[in-house]
């Protein structure tokens, strides 16, 4: 039976930043748009938060049953995979977390009136099971980069604006596109640590069709993607330039990837990864705060 040290690694923690950091932005936005909502952006919070939980237990029980995870794998604790705990367990896990989602997001819809929500949060909850789950999971296809960017980004963001501001501007999407390309960016990390093991499991991630190089240059990407949205933003609010004090932070992550590092050397860069998601969209989110 898996400890609580083992469910808690087995939550994945070093996502969580992925979580955090669009609902900061979007709440910035919606205070330079003159219409922020604590109340709002707590439940949007939790929404995030619970969701991501909720599909990194269901990524570890789909990836165990399919037999893609091993106990000898470099990362995270894998719970079914390492036979720590019952499969079963763990998928009632991964819907006890999207069903604290989806109240989280009732209540968000409710509080605000913006009943377009419940739509967005039918697809977020979707997206999530069936990211590694179903029969024909999208993150076996090289799509789920695609599916970060969008929902911990695009969605995440202007959600999060929209339920308390009920408009966006040039800024919201600049942000999102910021705080989406850095989620990628931790997910491309995950599959370049993983490459191997998953190349020979037959799951084709978008760093399996790539390649070794093609995927360390796609990171770099990422990590250039983010201040130059800072910049789009600035075009409408000016102190959204404080997110580039961020930059620093992502120099050690990224000579690491160009520098050729692998496996468990990869594990760090995770970390650093969703610090510098962190701090980036810390301060553009007081950027926009001071802007409002």
């Amino acid at each position: 039976m898996a400890t609580l040290q083992q469910w808690a690694a087995g939550a994945r923690p070093r996502t969580l930043p992925a979580a955090v950091a669009p609902v900061a932005v979007g709440t910035g936005s919606a205070h330079a748009l003159g219409d922020s909502d604590l109340a709002l952006a707590l439940l949007a919070l939790v929404v995030a938060l619970a969701l991501q939980v909720g599909v990194n237990y269901a990524n570890d029980y789909s990836d165990g049953v399919r037999g893609t995870d091993s106990a000898a794998r470099v990362g995270p604790v894998r719970l079914v995979g390492g036979r720590l705990a019952d499969p079963q367990t763990v998928r009632f896990a991964a819907f006890f977390f999207f069903g604290v989602g989806c109240l989280a997001g009732l209540a968000l819809v409710a509080l605000s009136g913006r009943m377009e929500l419940l739509l967005v949060g039918v697809a977020a909850v979707w997206a999530a099971w069936h990211y590694t789950g179903g029969e024909r999971p999208y993150g076996y296809r090289g799509l789920g980069e695609v599916a970060v960017f969008l929902f911990f980004g695009l969605v995440a963001v202007l959600g999060t604006s929209w339920a308390q501001a009920g408009r966006l501007d040039l800024g919201s999407f600049a942000g999102a596109v910021g705080v989406g390309a850095l989620a990628c960016a931790i997910l491309v990390t995950n599959n370049l640590r993983d490459l191997a093991g998953d190349r020979q499991a037959g799951k084709r991630t978008l760093a399996v069709r790539l390649g070794d190089r093609r995927t360390r240059r796609l990171y770099a990407g990422l990590l250039l993607t983010a201040p130059v949205s800072a910049g789009v933003a600035a075009l409408a609010h000016p102190w959204a330039l404080l997110a580039l004090l961020a930059l620093p932070l992502g120099y050690r992550p990224a000579q690491r990837v160009l520098g050729g590092a692998r496996g468990a050397a990869l594990v760090p860069v995770l970390a650093m990864t969703g610090v510098l998601q962190l701090g980036y969209a810390g301060l553009l989110a007081l950027g926009l705060a001071l802007a409002g």
